[in-house]
C-alpha cells in the first residue's frame, strides 16, 4: 500500500472519531401513551405539547431530527411489559416518553432501568418513579401523586374542614394521592372518616354516592382523571351532592374534562401545577402557539409534553446529542432551570419537579387561578437512594 493510501485511511479514521454517529442520526423518540380508552385525550395532549416544542426548535433536539415510534398502551397494566420491551429492543428508540396510567407507567421504570434507556414520564405520579425506582436515566416532566394531594390536605384543613370522605380509583395514582391528602389533613387537625373506592375504570358510582350521603361528612376529596372524572363530576351533581356537601380534588377531576362536565363543574376547587390564566408572558406565548397549531386550548397534560420535550433538549444538548450519556444529561438537568409556561421548575435529587401547586377554582369552563396553595413543592422522595 503506498504513501497516499495510507494517508486517506488516517483520514478517514480521523473523521470517522470526530464525527460520532449521533449527529447524523435520527434521534427515535418512542411514544408509549394512551391513544385509546379512558385516557385517550390525555394521551394525544401529551403528544401534541412534546411536537410543539421541537416544532419551535426547527425539528430538531439538540441538532438531531427527531423520528416518532408509537405503542397504544391502552392503560393497561398486564401490556405494559410487551409494550415498552417492543420499543426498546425492537425499535431501538433512543428515549422513551410516557406515560399516563401510573401501573403502565411503573413498568416502563422498570424497563427503563435495567436497559439503561432514557425515559422520561410526561404524566404518571406513580410515587416509587421517583422514589425507590429512582435512576440517573429516569425523569419526570409532570408531578408525584404525593404534590397535588398533600397541597390540597393543607388547603383544607386550613379551610376548618374536620371530617372528609375521600373517593378514588382502587390504583396507584388514586392510593397515592389520597394517602397525601390524608398525610396532610390530619397532621393540621382533619379527619378522614371514610375512604372509599372502586376499581379502575369502573364508573359505576352510585353506591359510594349513596354512602357519602349518608356519611354526611363536611366535604369529599376525590381523585379521578379523563373521562371518569367526566362521569363522576356529573354523577356527584346529579346525586344533589354538590349543594351541600363541597366537592375538592387533586386537579385532573378538571383538567381537560371541563367542556363535557359543563355547568356541573361550576365552583369546584382543585390543586394542580397548572391553572388557566396564569397570565405570565411564558404562558401567555406557549397557550397562543398551542392554539395555532391545534386549534384546541392547552391543558396539564400538553404543558408536560411541552416540558419533557424541553427537558430532552437540554440533557442532550449537555451531552452533544448523546442519548446514552445518562450522568452528563442527569447534571445538567439537576442544575436547570426550566422555563414553563407553568412557571419555573427545577428538578428534585430524584428527578421530580419542584413547583408551585395552585388552587384553582372552576368558572367559565376554566380552572381559574385563586391562589398558590404550596410554593416551590418538592416530594421527599421517599426511597430514593440514588
Amino acid at each position: 500500500m503506498n504513501c497516499f493510501a495510507h494517508a486517506a485511511i488516517a483520514v478517514a479514521l480521523t473523521t470517522a472519531i470526530a464525527t460520532p454517529a449521533f449527529a447524523q442520526a435520527k434521534l427515535k423518540v418512542g411514544f408509549m401513551l394512551p391513544a385509546t380508552g379512558t385516557y385517550a385525550q390525555l394521551g394525544t395532549a401529551i403528544d401534541n405539547g412534546f411536537r410543539l416544542y421541537v416544532a419551535e426548535q426547527g425539528g430538531k433536539i439538540a441538532g438531531r431530527e427527531v423520528e416518532y415510534v408509537r405503542v397504544d398502551d391502552e392503560s393497561d397494566p398486564a401490556k405494559a411489559t410487551d409494550n415498552v420491551n417492543k420499543l426498546i429492543k425492537r425499535d431501538n428508540v433512543d428515549v422513551l416518553i410516557g406515560t399516563v396510567h401510573s401501573g403502565v407507567a411503573m413498568a416502563m421504570a422498570k424497563a427503563a432501568k435495567e436497559s439503561g434507556t432514557l425515559l422520561i414520564v410526561p404524566n404518571a405520579g406513580s410515587d416509587p418513579i421517583t422514589g425507590p425506582m429512582c435512576a440517573p436515566n429516569i425523569f419526570r416532566s409532570s408531578f408525584s401523586n404525593w404534590q397535588p394531594g398533600y397541597a390540597m390536605g393543607e388547603v383544607m384543613a386550613k379551610r376548618g374542614l374536620k371530617k372528609v370522605v375521600t373517593i378514588t380509583w382502587k390504583y396507584a395514582a388514586g392510593d397515592e394521592s389520597v394517602k397525601a391528602f390524608k398525610e396532610a389533613f390530619e397532621k393540621n387537625g382533619g379527619n378522614v372518616v371514610k375512604e372509599l373506592s372502586l376499581p379502575f375504570p369502573n364508573v359505576e358510582f352510585q353506591a359510594l354516592l349513596t354512602e357519602i350521603a349518608a356519611t354526611k361528612p363536611d366535604a369529599v376529596y376525590t381523585f379521578f382523571a379523563g373521562a371518569g372524572a367526566v362521569k363522576f363530576v356529573k354523577d356527584y351533581a346529579s346525586a344533589g351532592l354538590k349543594k351541600n356537601i363541597p366537592l375538592y380534588g387533586a386537579g385532573f377531576l378538571t383538567d381537560g374534562t371541563l367542556e363535557a362536565q359543563g355547568a356541573d363543574a361550576d365552583g369546584l376547587m382543585t390543586t394542580l401545577h397548572y391553572a388557566d390564566g396564569l397570565n405570565t408572558p411564558r404562558d401567555n406565548a406557549f397557550r397562543l402557539a398551542y392554539a395555532k397549531a391545534y386549534k384546541l386550548q392547552p391543558d396539564v397534560y400538553a404543558i408536560q409534553g411541552y416540558d419533557a420535550a424541553q427537558m430532552l433538549g437540554i440533557g442532550l444538548t449537555a451531552t452533544k446529542g448523546d442519548a446514552k450519556n445518562a450522568a452528563v444529561f442527569a447534571e445538567a438537568l439537576r442544575k436547570a432551570r426550566i422555563d414553563s409556561p407553568r412557571g419555573t421548575f427545577t428538578l428534585s435529587r430524584a428527578h421530580n419537579p419542584v413547583q408551585d401547586i395552585y388552587l384553582r377554582q372552576v368558572s367559565a369552563k376554566e380552572n381559574k387561578l385563586t391562589s398558590v396553595a404550596a410554593k416551590a413543592l418538592a416530594d421527599p422522595g421517599r426511597g430514593c437512594r440514588m
